[in-house]
């Protein structure tokens, strides 16, 4: 069983700022008319990426402290002079007060996401499923990695919970992008039958594995490409050394059941809080 306490919590909380924080200095380099911000927040990182961009948030609080009446502040005004809704995802292990200060101040719950987690030391072999080819993509694959895994998003699986997130093509296509583009992201891709028919990533840092960005075209979906994918990266990321992989999903997702069938388990849930700039 993968247990996972409030220092397990915290390691893979800061894991996620530190993805965030690459991910805003891609997103400048790639972009720099964008007023891109990724700033520090009471061990945690408020980001804005630009206009409906899906990083802008602030993910990480609860584990270094409550944040102070100055230091809301000074991020709902950041987010504020940019038009930007405020969200702020907290962890159900992070510190209850946090929940607390953030609903007295008008915070309203908009919707949940998991976080699953497997331990690395436990990586059975790579799955090969007839018919499904998993490869890293070359650099000169990047635009139809793109176009497979923006065409996956907004095509959602609509089993379960679902959350509120609506992207347009655009965004996405600019965010995925930059995300492609920051330090550490490696890119998949996954054939079957010669055609491409999905795609994702993998980022290690500090001995957590992020199995993120992961998207199946819909013809092509419920015939193992992300159990294939999944089980790929894996296998790279213990022969990297990491220790821990960890994704998030939707809660009830399709792509919940598909991790748990191998062997992720449910470590925590982030609340999602939302309020008007």
């Amino acid at each position: 069983m993968f247990f996972a306490d409030i220092a397990c919590a915290a390691r893979i909380e800061r894991a996620e700022c530190e993805l965030a924080r690459d991910w805003s200095r891609a997103t400048t380099a790639r972009r720099p008319e964008l007023d891109v911000q990724a700033m520090e927040f009471a061990g945690g990182v408020a980001c804005y990426a630009g206009p409906d961009a899906p990083m802008n948030k602030v993910i990480g609080l609860g584990f270094e402290g409550v944040p102070d009446e100055a230091q809301l502040t000074a991020v709902e005004s950041m987010y504020r002079e940019r038009s930007c809704p405020i969200q702020i995802e907290v962890a159900s292990l992070a510190d209850p007060e946090v929940h607390a200060s953030l609903t007295q101040r008008g915070y309203t719950l908009r919707s949940f996401e998991n976080i699953l987690g497997f331990r690395l030391d436990e990586a059975s072999p790579v799955a090969h499923i007839e018919g499904i080819e998993i490869v890293l993509d070359e650099p000169s694959g990047l635009p139809a990695w793109l176009d497979t895994i923006v065409t996956g998003f907004i095509s959602p699986d609509t089993q379960g919970a679902g959350g509120a997130e609506d992207f347009q093509r655009d965004v996405l296509e600019e965010i995925i992008h930059d995300m492609a583009s920051a330090d550490g992201f490696r890119r998949y891709i996954a054939r079957r039958h010669g055609q491409l028919a999905a795609a994702g990533t993998m980022r290690v840092a500090h001995g957590v594995a992020h199995m993120c960005g992961a998207s199946t075209l819909p013809e092509h979906r419920r015939r193992g490409l992300q159990t294939a994918l999944v089980s790929a990266r894996l296998a790279d990321a213990k022969a990297e050394g990491a220790e821990i992989a960890v994704m998030t999903t939707q809660p009830g997702s399709k792509s919940q059941q598909n991790a748990q069938k191998q062997g992720f388990q449910l470590l925590y849930t982030r609340a999602v809080l939302v309020k008007s700039a």
